[in-house]
């Protein structure tokens, strides 16, 4: 696969608009269009449309703010399509189509879904290269459980459902635990957080697959016993009753990586500088949904019919980092609450994605052998986040300099080193591998 140098990029796509001042601190002599007023752009991107999915989850919001607040129309493309998803498998499957196809172009996604794509193990062994362009968000998901477990006031130590769920199932019940997709990253962290509590996920529970809107009827039906989810569904499991928080995601690693912004790679190929805009878009969005004063406004937006179709109550307090568990127990850390852009949230480190492949791995989603460092070398376009933070006039002192973020460490002790990923394997109690 074909990369675009950082030269080739800024000679090719470069200038899609002006220098833009964002609202975090750049220079005072520079000028800001104004909110969904067109930029003059060097050079207008090829196409003026893309479509784009999106799954009813606040980690969208930069997609729907984009759309709502002018943000393409900005950048050169006022006719960008952000279309909502039932499913992560629908999402897989419409960027398999294409535009072209009657299909999507790009999409908020989980961060593993381009890479699964691109090695072809979630498309019929079909290879559909992608590219990730941004992370769209940190932190922000929930681990749920059903009232039954109310008492037990579990958190982060998921050890006091082991008998729980051995009990469920003497008692001739199934114990389902559902997740939006197999392999991405609501999978992933319900995987770890069992595992680390001394229940196998491949063999005390049963992994049913729930798209994400879907979680909070099932949970009233009794479908399963726990799920994990993005925002606004656990908060809104909570306000209605219907199950209990263990925990934000966020406690179980603070600042993880979560959704990503993708596009095919031929699309991106295609039309350098459209996706530069689009890319600038979604990171001006970005800003724009990370300050707090802004949170009721972006709640009153996703609350729409046409986007979540929620009420504001189940958007707002998780946004600002506020978080009632429905067991009595209470938190509030602003560091605990979905990023959009500060910390560094935007920029797609390597060593993230490493540590989802890595767990991949673990889980059997993909082969031993996977050659990760090239399958990162083909999927992170981190060189083009770059060239649109640089455009869009972001301090160079807020670009990260380094595509690994370090050595990460969980609630319960363990460090995943970037450098050594095999250790971090070899350390783990329950794996396929």
């Amino acid at each position: 696969m074909t990369h675009f140098s950082r030269r080739r990029f800024l000679v090719t796509a470069a200038a899609t608009t002006a220098v833009t001042l964002l609202s975090h601190g750049c220079s005072s002599n520079q000028q800001t269009a104004g909110e969904g007023q067109p930029t003059t752009v060097a050079e207008t991107p090829e196409v003026t449309t893309a479509k784009l999915g999106f799954i009813a989850l606040t980690d969208a919001a930069p997609l729907i703010i984009a759309k709502e607040k002018g943000y393409f129309a900005k950048y050169g493309m006022p006719d960008v399509e952000v279309l909502k998803q039932a499913s992560w498998g629908v999402t897989r499957d419409n960027l398999v189509l294409g535009s072209a196809g009657g299909g999507i172009d790009g999409a908020h996604i989980l961060t593993p879904m381009p890479y699964l794509m691109t090695a072809g193990t979630i498309t019929d062994g079909k290879k559909v290269p992608m590219y990730i362009l941004a992370r769209l968000n940190t932190n922000g998901q929930g681990i749920l459980l059903a009232n039954t477990y109310k008492d037990l006031k579990v958190g982060t130590d998921s050890s006091p459902l082991k008998e729980a769920f051995a009990k469920t199932k003497a008692q001739g019940k199934e114990v389902k635990v559902a997740v939006t997709f197999p392999g991405g990253t609501h999978d992933l962290w319900m995987r770890y957080w069992l595992a680390a509590g001394g229940i196998d996920p491949n063999k005390d529970v049963s992994l049913i697959v729930v798209p994400p809107p879907q979680m909070v009827a099932n949970m009233k039906t009794g479908t399963m016993e726990a799920f994990c989810v993005g925002e606004p569904w656990p908060l809104q499991t909570v306000n209605q009753q219907v199950g209990v928080g263990a925990i934000t995601t966020g406690e179980l690693w603070q600042d993880h990586p979560e959704k990503s912004f993708a596009l095919r790679a031929d699309w991106v190929d295609q039309h350098p500088k459209a996706a530069k805009a689009l890319l600038m878009a979604v990171m001006e969005a970005q800003q724009w949904c990370d300050q707090d004063s802004n949170k009721p406004e972006m709640a009153q937006i996703l609350s729409k019919r046409e986007w979540f179709k929620v009420p504001v109550e189940d958007i707002l307090d998780r946004s600002l980092g506020k978080f009632n568990f429905g067991n009595g127990r209470t938190l509030e850390d602003t560091n605990l609450m979905q990023k959009y852009w500060r910390d560094s949230a935007s920029y797609p480190y390597q060593s993230h994605d490493l540590w989802f492949l890595t767990e991949d791995i673990r889980w059997g989603y993909l082969p031993a052998d996977t050659d990760t460092a090239a399958l990162i070398k083909a999927v992170n376009r981190e060189d083009l986040w770059r060239e649109a933070a640089k455009a869009l006039g972001v301090p160079a002192a807020e670009i990260p300099t380094t595509t690994s973020r370090g050595v990460e460490t969980f609630f319960n002790g363990v460090a995943f080193d970037p450098q050594n990923p095999q250790a971090y394997l070899s350390s783990l109690t329950f794996k396929k591998v």
